[in-house]
């Protein structure tokens, strides 16, 4: 029996859908050509990059007139950055936990997460990076706080550093020039949770430009509510409450995984990038990145990219829906979108000011591969203007193994585009080229 059930979860790791290569993706940009669904019956099209190291002095490949560099290595599964006042930079180290129950399809997803190097043995720990001198390379590295539940997201406010567990938005007293937090934090929040199997775990967090609010992304367990809707009470959505964890409350629901969050420089709109749903064909439903409305209702899980009916998901009689808004530009189908950040130097040429780089981890339910790599969109005036352009390429090697998988993105105090590379274990540097 045991024997039979690893075929069978190889076959299932293989399997591609079979036929002839998918049509074009054409899920991009501000008015995306959505096709028809196409349920994926049964078993699902699986197509996950196996993992492998990145040779030695190789690196992703970014547009002419760029760099990039190795700013940290040797990590322990890097998710998410965040640049301190100083210039130091905290990264958040936590990896998906396997889900308890669900049988033989639960198996077989931990497996496949395995291969992707999805899961691991999460760090549970912040690790600071110190640049002293500002030459683009990282001469610390401090073990910042640890002994967290899947640390996310983090926000400095005042004189404390916020962080998002899955569990909770927790604090710590914060020192500037610290390398190290002292003492336990303290909880401010807790969050919906699952223990055995809390499905998009990752919470993000962001302060209010003025400092006023934070908001917290939080996903769905499922993927369109699969396990009853009970479950998803106050999730896929992101919330806002005060900084002392007071008056907390849904800001804007519908949104099935968001992710990044940021603050548009020109129009002080908060941004997030949302992971969509799966299993409706190699094109559907598009990841995307959208304002933030306060109130709005974004679909998830009965509608999607606007009023397109799910018709898997029944609407319960006793539900009386908002309608529900469209997103405002369209990251393609599968890409798994995640790292969100408005680019405020002006240290790249004028075209990259104030519009938004886009960390995309990498697809599993198409059959060609899509994601894996980081993207740009230009905005003009507070909004999106031009088409989605690839910014950092070769994640995927030539035999179609993932050397790395990016995630988040920021900016040090050069202006330099850091990016996290979970499975590489690497933070890498992008800089404009020496002349």
């Amino acid at each position: 029996m045991k024997k039979f059930l690893v075929v069978s979860a190889f076959a299932l790791a293989a399997c591609t859908g079979g036929g002839p290569p998918p049509p074009p993706d054409q899920g991009y940009g501000a008015n995306p050509t959505l096709p028809g669904p196409q349920p994926q019956e049964g078993v699902p099209t699986v197509n996950i990059a196996p993992t492998t190291p990145w040779p030695d002095n190789a690196a992703p490949v970014a547009p002419e007139g760029f760099a990039v560099t190795r700013y940290a290595e040797g990590l322990e599964h890097p998710r998410w950055l965040y640049l301190l006042p100083n210039g130091d930079v905290l990264v958040a180290e936590s990896a998906s936990k396997p889900a308890q129950g669900g049988g033989f399809m639960g198996w077989a997803r931990n497996m496949l997460m395995r291969m992707a190097g999805g899961i691991v043995e999460s760090p549970d720990r912040i690790v600071l990076l110190r640049d002293a001198d500002g030459d683009g390379d990282v001469d610390e590295q401090h073990v910042f706080a640890e002994n967290l539940n899947q640390p996310f997201g983090m926000a400095l406010l005042g004189e404390h550093l916020y962080v998002g567990n899955t569990d909770a938005i927790v604090r710590f007293a914060f020192t500037p020039g610290a390398t190290s937090v002292s003492g336990a934090p303290e909880t401010i929040l807790e969050l919906p949770y699952q223990p055995e199997d809390n499905g998009h775990w990752t919470r993000n967090i962001i302060a209010s430009p003025d400092g006023g609010k934070l908001y917290v992304s939080v996903g769905s367990v499922s993927n369109i509510g699969d396990q009853g809707m009970e479950v998803e009470e106050g999730r896929a959505a992101i919330w806002e409450l005060n900084p002392d964890g007071s008056q907390a409350r849904v800001f804007a629901s519908g949104l099935r995984n968001p992710v990044g969050m940021d603050f548009a420089p020109v129009s002080g709109e908060l941004w997030t990038s949302v992971n969509e749903r799966d299993m409706l064909g190699d094109n559907l439903v598009p990841d995307y990145m959208t304002s933030v409305q306060d109130g709005a209702f974004y679909g998830w899980p009965y509608y999607y990219y606007g009023t397109h009916r799910d018709e898997r998901v029944e609407i319960p009689a006793n539900v009386r829906l908002r309608e529900a808004i469209a997103p405002d530009y369209a990251l393609g189908s599968h890409t798994a979108s995640l790292g969100l950040h408005f680019y405020r130097y002006d240290a790249f040429p004028e075209s990259y000011w104030n519009g938004a780089f886009i960390g995309q981890h990498g697809s599993w339910n198409r059959s060609e591969p899509a994601g894996y790599k980081v993207v740009f969109v230009p905005f003009s005036e507070g909004r999106p203007d031009g088409e989605v352009q690839d910014f950092l390429t070769g994640f995927l090697n030539d035999d179609g193994e993932a050397q790395g998988r990016p995630v988040g993105v920021i900016e040090d105090q050069a202006g330099a585009l850091l990016v996290a590379d979970d499975v590489g274990g690497m933070i890498w540097r992008v800089a404009p080229a020496p002349d």
